[in-house]
């Protein structure tokens, strides 16, 4: 239980600071929008960039972990937007749920949370995981987000009109230009890389600040049934199928099923918030299922810890 306490008390003090800053009017009625603009502009951008023009795609090639983090991942949300888009929610909205489903927490409190666990071994499947969650299916709701958002008649203007958008999105196009700066053998000069790991390590600081920000100004009734939902697919129904997967279908070593489970039992990250808000959507309950799902994390963790050690 400690373990997993150390490394979420400071996200709950994070938002915590966002939240009496705003109460506080430390922070003006449009803190939370304008930090979350200077994540998606400049923090997040450059966190992708880095991540996979320094990735090294030998190291972290392992076809079976990668698999189950994939199909784990990507069905929950696929399943997530086919839900909540058959009611009446728009796609642009049940693309951002099925985000809030399966959008782990990997890069703040998985890496640190699988070395603490599992030792240094546990690093590489969290890094793995990171670039799974954050590029992979993090592009995929960006790309269902601006198909939801063109209302042309023809198909070939939507679809012009969706790549022209993919194409100005910083979001989209960073760790693409990222992953063919690593193909080309290219290395980022010094001064460059001590720029990105700047911003990119303010994008988690950052967008908790505003996500604290938001909730100060929004009432909690507004977060409703859905958020409570949607922490329950993050924390329970996640990591079960990941479980299975890893066990009883691709048979992954004990350190890569451990690691699976407990990057899979994560809390909803920001990324959810950080689209909704950039997009301009109602953004209760994202906040909602961030909040609810770090605090539910307390006590899946806790029981995925003692499963891994009995």
């Amino acid at each position: 239980m400690s373990s997993v306490t150390h490394v979420l008390l400071p996200i709950f003090g994070l938002i915590l600071a966002g939240y009496l800053c705003r109460r506080t009017s430390r922070l003006g009625e449009t803190a939370a929008a304008e930090l979350n603009k200077f994540v998606v502009w400049l923090c997040l951008p450059a966190l992708l960039f880095r991540a996979t023009a320094s990735a090294d795609w030998a190291e972290i090639w392992h076809p079976r972990f990668v698999a189950v983090c994939v199909l784990a991942t990507m069905g929950l949300f696929v399943a997530t937007l086919a839900v909540r888009w058959r009611s009446p929610r728009h796609l642009v909205d049940a693309s951002i749920d099925g985000l809030s489903a399966a959008y782990a927490n990997t890069g703040y409190i998985g890496i640190p949370l699988c070395v603490l666990v599992l030792g240094n071994d546990g690093l590489v499947p969290a890094l793995i995981a990171t670039l799974i969650v954050v590029c992979v299916l993090f592009a995929i709701a960006v790309i269902c987000v601006e198909v939801g958002l063109q209302a042309e008649k023809t198909l070939h203007h939507a679809v012009a009109k969706v790549l022209l958008a993919l194409a100005k999105n910083p979001l989209v196009v960073a760790p693409i230009v990222g992953g063919f700066w690593a193909v080309g053998g290219l290395s980022v000069p010094q001064p460059a890389d001590q720029f990105l790991r700047l911003l990119g390590a303010a994008t988690t600081p950052c967008a908790l600040v505003s996500l604290g920000a938001f909730l100060a100004a929004r009432p909690a009734a507004r977060r409703g049934q859905g958020a409570f939902t949607l922490s329950a697919l993050k924390l329970v129904v996640h990591p079960a199928i990941t479980w299975v997967l890893a066990v009883w279908v691709f048979h992954l070593p004990p350190l890569w099923a451990n690691a699976a489970l407990l990057l899979a039992a994560l809390p909803t990250g920001t990324g959810p918030y950080m689209l909704a808000e950039f997009y301009r959507r109602e953004a209760s309950v994202v906040s909602g299922t961030i909040l609810y799902s770090t605090l539910g994390s307390l006590a899946t963790l806790t029981a995925c810890l003692y499963l891994i050690r009995h």
